[in-house]
């Protein structure tokens, strides 16, 4: 089954409680070249800020996901493309496996499961706020990385593998292994991706890279550059 992330290089996130560099408007994100727009953060989440974002970007033609951090600031947005639900598979808290996810199906509207998807997250930065709040152990190496991903893949049928690394820069032979480990889900990679050439590292082992903490630090200007940086290391390794 064909997914939109099977196209995508590049996904930029927008954490709704962090503002944009003075001068830049949600018009000039939404023509970074980013594939899509993830709207979701860590902590200070409100539906209000969520709506925020998805009312700034919706006229522009890029697909907007929600990734929510708990239950309580999931919105229902016709301008939304679908929803990205972490779980977190190598969290000590049976919560953010399946926990998070049992209270959100008793949201008294529903789901909408034809625009739902997981993501099995990998969390391996023990000092971002990822890592706390979901209280994942972050003592994996390689091969446990690896494991995990097919475990993902092939137990839980989970169609997004997620490498996070949120605030630094991975170790690329640990995203890698992950990559090694799945035959047709997608790997996402987070963490430090900061220009050209940190974009172009990742972007030979992971399919698609994730940019957040960029775009609120540096600018749109910045996020260009992962574009490129990650479009150009995925048509090096394509074979002619």
């Amino acid at each position: 089954m064909s997914t939109p992330w099977a196209e995508w290089d590049h996904i930029l996130k927008i954490d709704p409680d962090k503002p944009l560099v003075e001068g830049e408007t949600f018009a000039d994100v939404c023509q970074t070249g980013t594939d899509a727009i993830e709207i979701g953060g860590t902590l200070g989440m409100t539906e209000d800020k969520m709506q925020r974002v998805v009312d700034a970007c919706a006229e522009y033609d890029v697909p907007l996901y929600q990734e929510p951090s708990n239950p309580s600031v999931v919105i229902d947005s016709p301008d939304l493309d679908g929803y990205l639900i972490p779980t977190v598979f190598n969290s000590t808290d049976p919560f953010w496996m399946v926990g998070a996810h049992k209270e959100w199906v008793r949201i008294e509207d529903g789901l909408d499961w034809d625009r739902t998807t997981t993501e099995a997250y990998i969390v391996m930065n023990p000092e971002a706020s990822v890592a706390e709040y979901t209280e994942a152990d972050c003592e994996q190496s390689a091969e446990d990385v690896g494991a995990f991903a097919r475990v993902a893949e092939k137990m839980f049928g989970q169609e997004i593998v997620y490498v996070e690394y949120s605030g630094t820069f991975g170790d690329p032979e640990i995203v890698q292994a992950a990559a090694d480990g799945l035959d047709d889900a997608t790997l996402f990679y987070g963490g430090g991706i900061g220009d050209y050439d940190s974009a172009y590292e990742m972007g030979q082992h992971a399919d698609v890279i994730v940019v957040g903490d960029l775009l609120h630090e540096e600018g749109c200007d910045a996020v260009r550059e992962t574009v490129e940086g990650v479009t150009d290391a995925h048509a090096a390794s394509t074979p002619n």
